[in-house]
C-alpha cells in the first residue's frame, strides 16, 4: 500500500505535492509536473491472461538468449568462422541477446506480479537502449546484405574489400549511428512537461508511449521519430532490397544450376531473417501511428513481438547453416 500525502500552500499560486511512495509529483496550477517514476501496466485489456501470455514469452526469451549466445560463442571460438559473413552473424546474435534482455525480464515481471514502477531515469535508459539496439540490428542486416552482394557479384574483390579493419569500422559506425540518432529523441522527451498521468499502458518504456503523457505539444517528437525511422530503418530496407535485386540478377545469369543453387543457399537464411524483422517492425510502426481503430492490446502485443520474434528466429534460421559449416569446415 502506497503512502498518500497532500501538501497545499496558500499563496498567489496553488501548489500540490503528492507522494505515492516511490512516485513524487509536483504541480503548479496543473501546468508543470515533475515525475520521478512511471507505472507500466502491461497489456491493457488482457491483464487476466498475462500469466498465460508469459509462458510462450518466457520460452521464446530462453531460446533467444541460449541460441544467440551459442552463436556468439561458436563464432568466437572457431577460427574457421572468422570470416565477414560469420562475424556479422555474431554481431547480430550479440545484439539480439542485448535487445531481449533490455525488455523481456521487466515485461515478464509485469506479467507475473502486475503493474510495475520504473523510475524516470530508468525508463529513459530503457527507451534509449530499445531504440538504439533496434537501429543497430537493422544496420547489421544491411552489412550482411552488402557482404552477400560482394561475395556473389564481385567475388574476386571479396578478400580485398571486406577486411578485418573494415569490419571493425562497420561495427563502430553502427554503434555511433544508433547513439547519434536516438540521443536527440531522449533530449526531446526531457523538454516535455507532464501534468496529467504517469501511467504507461505498455510493457516497456518507448519514445511515443512516454511522449503521449505530456501536456505540451509533442509534434516535434513525432516528426523527429518518423523522420529518424525513415532515414535509418527505412533507408536500410531500401538498400538491402537494392542489394538483393542486384544479387538475384547476378544469380539468374549464372550458367550452372549448381552454382545458382549454391548462391541461393548462402542468401536464403538471410532473406528469411530480413523478412521476419522488417515485416513485424514496419507493421507495428505504421499501425501504432496510423491504425487508430486497431485495439490497444493488439498494438502492445505487436510492439513486444517485433522485438522478441526476430531474436528467437535468427538462431533457428541460421542453425542448419551453422551445422553444415561446423561439420564440413567449409565456407
Amino acid at each position: 500500500m502506497y503512502s498518500y500525502s497532500v501538501i497545499i500552500y496558500s499563496s498567489s499560486l496553488l501548489f500540490h505535492v503528492i507522494d505515492f511512495g516511490h512516485i513524487s509529483i509536483t504541480t503548479s496550477n496543473c501546468t508543470s509536473t515533475h515525475l520521478t517514476a512511471f507505472l507500466l501496466t502491461g497489456i491493457p485489456g488482457l491483464e487476466d491472461f498475462q500469466i498465460w501470455i508469459s509462458i510462450p514469452f518466457s520460452f521464446m526469451y530462453l531460446l533467444a538468449v541460449i541460441g544467440n549466445g551459442l552463436v556468439v560463442a561458436v563464432v568466437a571460438w572457431d577460427r574457421s568462422l572468422h570470416e565477414p559473413m560469420y562475424v556479422f552473424l555474431g554481431m547480430l546474435a550479440f545484439n539480439d541477446v542485448l535487445l531481449c534482455t533490455v525488455t523481456v525480464p521487466k515485461m515478464l515481471l509485469i506479467f507475473w506480479q502486475g503493474s510495475s514502477l520504473s523510475t524516470f531515469p530508468a525508463c529513459l535508459t530503457q527507451m534509449f537502449f530499445v531504440h538504439a539496439l533496434f537501429l543497430s540490428e537493422s544496420a547489421v542486416l544491411l552489412a550482411m546484405a552488402f557482404d552477400r552482394y560482394v561475395a556473389i557479384c564481385s567475388p574476386l574483390h571479396y578478400a580485398t574489400l571486406l577486411t578485418g579493419s573494415l569490419i571493425s569500422k562497420v561495427g563502430l559506425a553502427l554503434v555511433a549511428r544508433s547513439v547519434a540518432v536516438v540521443t536527440p529523441g531522449v533530449l526531446l522527451i526531457l523538454r516535455l512537461h507532464f501534468c496529467q498521468s504517469n501511467i504507461i499502458h505498455h510493457t516497456y518504456c518507448e519514445n511515443m508511449g512516454i511522449a503521449k503523457l505530456a501536456c505540451n505539444s509533442i509534434a516535434l517528437n513525432s516528426i523527429y521519430g518518423l523522420t529518424a525511422a525513415l532515414l535509418t530503418t527505412g533507408l536500410d530496407f531500401v538498400l538491402i532490397s537494392l542489394s538483393y535485386w542486384l544479387i538475384l540478377r547476378t544469380v539468374f545469369r549464372l550458367p550452372s544450376r549448381e552454382a545458382r543453387t549454391k548462391a541461393f543457399g548462402t542468401c536464403g537464411a538471410h532473406i528469411c531473417v530480413i523478412l521476419i524483422f522488417y515485416t513485424l517492425a514496419f507493421f507495428s510502426f505504421f499501425t501504432h501511428r496510423f491504425g487508430k481503430h486497431v485495439p490497444r492490446h493488439a498494438l502492445i502485443l505487436l510492439a513486444n513481438l517485433y522485438l522478441l520474434v526476430p531474436p528467437t528466429m535468427n538462431p533457428i534460421v541460421y542453425g542448419k547453416r551453422f551445422l553444415q559449416v561446423l561439420t564440413s569446415h567449409k565456407f
